[in-house]
């Protein structure tokens, strides 16, 4: 599979992350999402970490850079918005989706909204477990700009086995044990494999014409061209090879910011043509 550049904008340069949280979240669980984002960009003390996962973009980079001349990308934690109210109830559209996205900064981020368990999103579970995408912003200084967002679900009592595996049984195949989640918490370290694949989308696809491969409508990404992998050996059904926490059984592939433990997808290697995994 050889993934094509449209030829598009990626994202360039320092990108802040904004973190706008609807419903109800513990600070333990906004800890474990805020922590991600920090652990993209640090230097990290052990190895596998998060930030040599997300090195792997920097290949598209240098593939764009070729055609374009563009500077990398560099990812940071920006401003995080509490919508603890539901100010806009139980059941979301995806209209109201963006309509949340563009309550963060609109300038040079990211602007991630991130619903609790006890919210409806339209496709949530059917069809996604989250999404990316663009919306026109407001105008600054004149100027109106185009803003990237993501949409990420807590699946915990909606659709584990859809959108939290290999950390709950799948909703159909072979019912092996799940994984222990590495933050303990099943529908958190769920919403980070998500927000860890539709981020990389995000830097490599922002705006619809940049790499991906298939139709556009329906484009295979940096991390969904991977389904299912996240180590070595992994076959549908299986993740992989992967570490195990020797105190508390979990399942992880990275180690990130603040001694922190994820598990993260495999992002497609455009040097190799292939799923690369870190372990």
């Amino acid at each position: 599979m050889l993934f094509q550049y449209h030829n598009g904008p990626l994202l360039t340069g320092k990108i802040s992350v904004n973190l706008i949280w609807y419903g109800k979240f513990k600070p333990s669980q906004r800890a474990i999402i805020s922590d991600f984002i920090i652990s993209l960009s640090s230097s990290p003390s052990s190895q596998p970490s998060v930030a040599t996962w997300w090195k792997t973009t920097d290949k598209y980079y240098h593939l764009a850079s070729s055609k374009n001349k563009l500077s990398s990308l560099s990812f940071g934690l920006g401003n995080q918005i509490l919508d603890e109210n539901y100010s806009l109830g139980k059941s979301l559209t995806q209209t109201q989706i963006v309509q949340l996205a563009s309550k963060g900064d609109q300038k040079n981020t990211v602007n991630v909204v991130l619903t609790a368990s006890d919210v409806a999103v339209d496709g949530f579970c059917a069809s996604r477990c989250g999404t990316h995408g663009s919306a026109r912003g407001a105008m600054i200084n004149g100027e109106s700009h185009k803003f990237t967002y993501v949409w990420v679900g807590n699946s915990e009592t909606q659709c584990p086995g859809q959108c939290a595996w290999p950390l709950h049984q799948p909703i159909y195949g072979s019912q092996s044990q799940p994984l222990v989640a590495p933050n303990g918490d099943v529908g958190l370290d769920g919403m980070v494999i998500n927000l860890a694949s539709l981020l990389a989308g995000t830097a490599t696809n922002p705006f619809g014409n940049g790499f991906y491969q298939g139709p556009d409508t329906a484009p295979l990404e940096a991390a969904s061209a991977c389904p299912g992998v996240y180590g070595k050996g992994a076959y549908p059904g299986y993740a992989g090879e992967l570490l195990v926490d020797g105190t508390t059984g979990a399942s992880y592939n990275a180690q990130g910011a603040n001694g922190r433990k994820y598990l993260l997808p495999a992002l497609y290697d455009p040097a190799t043509s292939s799923c690369s995994t870190l372990v």
